[in-house]
C-alpha cells in the first residue's frame, strides 16, 4: 500500500503487513450485527418464532438485538483500520466466548433448550475463529498479551 497523507509511515508500514482478508470478515461482521440486531429490536418474536424459541419473552430477545447491533460500528471501525482496533474486536471477542459458554451453562441446566445453540452458533461461534486469529496478530503487533491487554 502507498504511503498517503491519510497515513503517518508508521502505519503505512503495518498496513502493508497487515493481513488483508481479515478485512472482509470484519465488514460481514459488522453488516451481521447490525441486521441480526435490527431485526430483533423491531421485530423481536420473528425468529424465536421460527426457531419454537416463543417462550423467551420479546423484551429478551429486544436486549440481545440491542446488544449485538452495537458491536457493529465497531466492526466497522476495525475493518478500515486493523492496525488500529484490535482492542474493540478483543472486547467483541470476550462476548464470543462468553456467549456459547453461558449457553452451555443454561443447557445443561435446562434454563435454554438446545436449539438455542442455534443462535450461539451464528453469533458467535462461526466468527470466534477468525476474530481469535485477528486479535492475537494484534497482540503480537503490540508487543505481546501484556502490551496488548494494558493498551498498547
Amino acid at each position: 500500500m502507498p504511503a498517503t497523507s491519510e497515513y503517518p509511515a508508521w502505519e503505512t508500514a503495518v498496513r502493508a503487513r497487515w493481513p488483508l482478508s481479515i478485512r472482509p470478515w470484519l465488514y460481514a461482521a459488522a453488516a451481521y450485527n447490525l441486521v441480526w440486531g435490527a431485526l430483533h429490536v423491531f421485530a423481536p418474536s420473528l425468529v424465536p418464532d421460527l426457531l419454537g424459541l416463543a417462550a423467551i419473552d420479546p423484551l429478551v430477545w429486544q436486549a440481545l438485538g440491542l446488544f449485538v447491533a452495537v458491536y457493529a460500528p465497531a466492526y466497522a471501525w476495525a475493518a478500515r483500520r486493523p492496525e488500529r482496533h484490535g482492542h474493540l474486536v478483543a472486547v467483541a471477542v470476550l462476548g464470543k466466548l462468553a456467549g456459547p459458554l453461558g449457553f452451555l451453562w443454561a443447557a445443561s441446566s435446562g434454563v435454554l433448550p438446545l436449539r438455542f445453540g442455534l443462535v450461539v452458533l451464528t453469533n458467535d461461534l462461526i466468527w470466534l475463529p477468525v476474530l481469535l486469529v485477528y486479535v492475537h496478530g494484534a497482540a503480537t503487533r503490540s508487543g505481546g498479551w501484556r502490551a496488548f491487554a494494558t493498551g498498547a
